[in-house]
């Protein structure tokens, strides 16, 4: 991990004024950090499409007339897509360099966006959350990649800390503003927030993207993309997102069938890697990653806290409206303030990820995470408003521990080799749990609502009602908690795998 940056290194291909090499002698020695301003533009618009629609849900939902399970799909739509294409980038990168890959999800993001705004049908929005979820997974690795190439390991904390700083402020204060746009112009100003940052991001990249692929060398056309290994990661992802969806709604025939072909797909999904590795073919997935402890660990880490995070990104907004009555301004009002005590924690915790031990702090972060779905629990009808942000509070507190620390406490040690794999798949991973995390959340809700008599739709029964999101807010606590189980490996040294 010592050594110069590879985004210095010299190309092996004839230099032009806009490979990594020719950039960092024009921008001078801070230009590192200048292209890593630059990438965090574009995925701010990548994360604002994300979760801001999560406050337009119920009005989509009221709009299409929707059933709960179907609108949930305006989330996990998106989820599934961006977790389809996120193992796609090591290839990308390799294939076409920096800035047409960046460039590129951009340009397909803001056309998502402009889709998703005039769309007069559900199909339509459906379609114009998945071609933003297509941009968005390619988009998610690629500033990881450039920390653990680009900074040397005692600038790594603070970089993921300036990157994840500005990242977040776009979510915090998206709701806040999302829910006005959402109470002033109706769901679809949702879709078009984006798009001056998706202009923004590709002027930005034509000045400090490199051309260059990541280490310094030019794009090369030889590379083959892993067909095989892509379709049977898609086929296998929706089976499990839509087998979970049936486990509520369908036969029970048609979900563990669904189930059962997810684990089949999982099974050859190996099978099918381990056999190109043996080849000497590049792999979607290089599962030699995997003989890392850390990065093991850290990926089950990475999976549990993707399910309990984006399913409450899911199912927050939802409470706050259809169980507390609040509007979607207010539910961007309860939203602000907590984002932002998030970019202060991780402006924080970014500065002791270079010296502390990364199972520590991402310890920590599970159990603040655990303690506010807990607290939820207390709410009530009458409870103030202060109460709701004070816990929300808290779980923004531990969000800001674990955002900086796990990609690190993952990926140090590894192979230089395996430094464009690492966060595709440890991103990957986490975006599994989440689009799952989204179903269950949604079935759990379902389920649960059943239980107590209500639904969504039913001002009846308000405290059956709120009942049944207290059960979800439960399972959510105890998956943080069975998180931290896997988070102490994090801090584990053993052999690094071998270099290919």
């Amino acid at each position: 991990m010592s050594g110069p940056p590879d985004l210095s290194s010299a190309p092996s291909a004839p230099v032009s004024n806009s490979t990594s090499q020719a950039l960092r002698e024009r921008h001078g020695e801070h230009y590192r950090w200048r292209l890593l301003v630059a990438v965090m533009v574009g995925t701010i618009a990548s994360i604002m499409s994300s979760t801001v629609v999560n406050v337009a849900i119920p009005a989509l939902a009221h709009q299409f007339h929707l059933a709960q399970s179907m609108a949930q799909w305006v989330s996990s739509g998106f989820m599934v897509a961006s977790t389809v294409t996120m193992l796609t980038t090591p290839w990308l990168l390799a294939r076409f360099g920096y800035r047409a890959t960046y460039v590129g999800c951009m340009v397909v993001l803001m056309a998502g966006g402009i889709l998703g705004g005039v769309a007069q049908s559900f199909p339509l929005v459906l379609a114009a959350r998945v071609i933003e979820g297509l941009a968005a997974g390619v988009l998610q690795p690629i500033p990881a990649i450039i920390i653990m190439r680009a900074f040397q390991p005692h600038e790594q904390g603070r970089a993921i800390s300036l990157f994840t700083v500005g990242v977040i402020l776009a979510p915090a204060v998206g709701p806040s503003v999302g829910g006005l746009l959402v109470d002033w112009f109706g769901w679809r100003s949702i879709f078009f927030m984006v798009i001056p940052f998706c202009v923004a991001s590709i002027w930005l990249a034509r000045v400090y993207v490199p051309t260059s692929a990541p280490g310094g060398v030019a794009a090369s056309s030889d590379e083959r993309l892993d067909w095989g290994g892509l379709v049977l990661g898609t086929v296998g992802t929706l089976a499990l997102l839509d087998g979970l969806v049936s486990l509520r709604e369908g036969p029970p025939q048609r979900a563990w069938g669904l189930l059962a072909l997810a684990v089949v797909c999982g099974i050859a999904f190996v099978g099918w890697e381990r056999r190109r590795a043996r080849r000497g073919q590049a792999p979607l997935m290089d599962l030699r990653l995997f003989a890392w402890r850390p990065f093991a660990m850290g990926a089950l880490v990475a999976l549990s806290y993707g399910t309990a995070l984006f399913g409450s990104t899911y199912l927050l907004p939802v409470y706050m409206q259809m169980a507390l009555g609040l509007s979607a301004s207010s539910v961007g009002a309860v939203m602000l303030p907590a984002g932002l005590v998030l970019a202060g924690a991780i402006a924080l915790v970014g500065r002791w990820a270079d010296t502390t031990p990364a199972s520590w702090l991402v310890n920590m972060g599970l159990a603040l995470l655990a303690l506010s779905f807990t607290l939820m629990v207390t709410i009530g009808l009458q409870s103030g408003l202060w109460l709701l942000i004070a816990f929300t509070i808290i779980g923004r507190i531990g969000l800001g521990f674990i955002l900086p620390s796990l990609n690190l406490g993952a990926m140090r040690g590894l192979d230089r080799s395996l430094l464009t794999q690492g966060p595709s798949a440890i991103n990957f991973i986490r975006m599994l749990g989440g689009a799952a995390g989204v179903s269950l959340c949604g079935v759990a809700l379902e389920w649960r609502l059943a239980v107590h008599g209500a639904t969504l739709a039913d001002n009846a029964h308000p405290a059956a009602r709120l009942a049944a999101f207290d059960d979800v807010f439960v399972m959510l606590a105890a998956l943080c908690a069975l998180a931290m189980l896997a988070a102490r490996g994090l801090g584990s040294h053993s052999r690094l795998p071998p270099t290919r």
